[in-house]
C-alpha cells in the first residue's frame, strides 16, 4: 500500500510540476531513495506505454515529465482551435546550427546560411524554441541564442546528444504535419551575400571556421 501512495505521489507531483524533474530532487520530495525513484519512474513509463493512454513520461535532458502522446495532436488541437504550426526549411536550419553550435549569434547564422535569417529567428522565437541566452563579448554586443526545453520535446530527444542530422529533423516535421502544411523556405539574402541557390564558396571551404575563432 505504502508503495502505491508513492506511486500516486509521483505521479501528481510530475503532472503539477512546470519543469522536468531529476532523480534527485523527486528523491527528496517523495523522501525515498534515487533508486526507488527509478523503481517508481519505471512503472509509470510502463503503465503509460498502452495504445489506450494518452499521455507518457518523457526524459527531458534528466529531468522527468508527463507529456500528451503525438498521435494525440490533432485533439488537443480542436481544444485550443490553434493547428501547430508547420516549420519551414529555412527555420528548420536555423533551429540546427542553434541546437549544434549554441549558443550562437545571428550574424553566425547568417555567414553559415549565405541568408538573412531574421524571419526565421522571429518565427522561432515566438514557437518558443529557441530563447535570447545573452549577449557576446563582441564589437555591437550581438544576441546569443540557445534551444529551448520546448524544442526538445517537440522533436522527441532526451538531450542534445541525440540530434538527428538535418534532412532528418525535416523529414520528422514534413511526416508530423503533412505536405500540404509543409512552408517553403523563407529568408532574404544576406547583406553581400548570394542567394540559397547560390552556395558561397568561403562557405563550403571554410564553414563554421569564423565562428570557432570568434568563440
Amino acid at each position: 500500500m505504502f508503495r502505491d501512495n508513492l506511486l500516486a505521489a509521483l505521479e501528481a507531483v510530475l503532472f503539477v510540476a512546470k519543469d522536468p524533474l531529476p532523480i534527485a530532487k523527486l528523491s527528496e520530495i517523495l523522501g525515498v531513495s534515487r533508486e526507488e525513484v527509478a523503481e517508481l519512474l519505471a512503472q509509470v513509463t510502463k503503465a503509460t506505454e498502452g495504445v489506450s493512454r494518452g499521455i507518457t513520461l518523457v526524459d527531458v535532458d534528466g529531468g522527468y515529465k508527463f507529456a500528451t502522446k503525438p498521435g494525440m495532436s490533432g485533439y488537443i488541437e480542436r481544444l485550443y482551435k490553434t493547428p501547430t504550426a508547420a516549420l519551414s526549411r529555412a527555420a528548420l536550419e536555423v533551429l540546427s546550427i542553434i541546437a549544434f553550435r549554441q549558443p550562437v549569434t545571428r550574424g553566425e547564422i547568417d555567414f553559415l546560411r549565405g541568408v538573412n535569417s531574421d524571419r526565421a529567428l522571429a518565427s522561432l522565437l515566438e514557437k518558443d524554441l529557441i530563447v535570447e541566452t545573452g549577449r557576446k563579448d563582441a564589437p555591437g554586443r550581438p544576441r546569443l541564442f540557445k534551444v529551448t526545453e520546448m524544442f526538445l520535446l517537440r522533436f522527441g530527444l532526451k538531450s542534445l546528444e541525440d540530434l538527428p542530422d538535418l534532412e532528418t529533423l525535416i523529414e520528422q516535421e514534413r511526416a508530423a504535419m503533412g505536405d500540404e502544411t509543409w512552408e517553403p523556405a523563407e529568408g532574404e539574402p544576406a547583406e553581400g551575400e548570394p542567394t540559397e541557390g547560390e552556395q558561397p564558396e568561403r562557405n563550403q571551404k571554410n564553414e563554421g571556421s569564423e565562428v570557432q575563432k570568434e568563440e
